[in-house]
């Protein structure tokens, strides 16, 4: 195994054909040079991204970046795969790496940056929030620095990021998503003039839901499910007020995006609608 590119004593890169790997590990490049070979019981970590740009970005910031703060990144990583249960794509290494190096930098120069969104962050995500309270709690354990509830809700962020295709906007559309998640839950509120139950199961679910359907609406693609007329009809009739406020929430959608809700949409939006508001009646 030898050194195709030193990024600094703690980082190299080595060739396997055409697929570049990026190795971590205490002086793995000490008093090495490019074509020397590698000691591998020095070797920590072995990153193979997939995606060639991802993995030019990530050389970029591991050439500028000690080696600590690459380790309680990735050990936040693991974290997040393990509670959400979900892939995070490969791209939240350089996300999450840039953000809580910069954060911890600015807490350290006394710097706060509000995060306007926390409240609905709190709300809406409140699985990913919960794994950025848990993210402070390691960086502080490193780092001896305890950066604000803010930025739990900035991680949370990343993380629902991590968790989107390469279709994906990032951050940004996620600001988008979050607000149209809040006008439907609005919608649903004042159609049924209750208040959710947001410690339960359905509540989690139709978020959940929201998210995925708020991302196809602004990536401009709707459900690709085949079409139950019967079961639309059925559903139509035995949640009718369901269905209306389903209307509604299309209705406002069209006015606002001009994205007309397919009558899949509808289907499954009434279904988790119902089930959101039952234990309200």
């Amino acid at each position: 195994m030898k050194i195709g590119k030193i990024l600094n004593n703690n980082v190299v890169v080595i060739y396997e054909g055409k697929t570049e790997k990026i190795l971590m590990g205490c002086g793995i490049a000490f008093k090495k040079k490019v074509g020397d070979s590698l000691d591998e019981n020095k070797i920590d970590k072995i990153f193979a991204l997939e995606n060639k740009d991802t993995n030019t970005k990530l050389q970029q910031l591991l050439k500028d970046i000690p080696m600590e703060y690459v380790e309680v990144s990735e050990k936040i990583i693991e974290y997040a795969r393990t509670k959400a249960e979900r892939n995070l794509n490969d791209f939240i290494y350089i996300t999450l790496l840039d953000h809580m190096h910069m954060a911890i930098i600015r807490q350290k120069e006394g710097i706060c940056v509000k995060n306007i969104m926390l409240w609905d962050i709190k709300k809406f995500y409140r699985e990913e929030f919960q794994i950025g309270l848990k993210a402070l709690d390691m960086i502080e354990e490193a780092f001896a620095v305890r950066l604000p509830e803010d930025e739990a809700g900035f991680i949370a962020l990343h993380i629902v990021n991590a968790q989107m295709d390469d279709n994906y906007n990032g951050i940004q559309e996620i600001e988008e998503v979050t607000k149209l998640i809040h006008q439907i839950v609005n919608i649903v509120k004042y159609h049924f003039q209750m208040k959710f139950d947001e410690e339960s199961v359905y509540y989690h679910r139709f978020v959940t839901h929201l998210k995925f359907f708020a991302l196809r609406l602004f990536q401009k693609s709707n459900y690709e499910g085949q079409q139950d007329e019967d079961l639309l009809a059925l559903v139509k009739t035995k949640y009718k007020s369901a269905y209306e406020c389903t209307l509604k929430i299309a209705s406002y959608i069209a006015n606002t995006y001009s994205y007309t809700v397919s009558e899949e949409e509808q289907l499954y939006l009434t279904i988790h609608i119902e089930k959101a508001i039952r234990q309200n009646r």
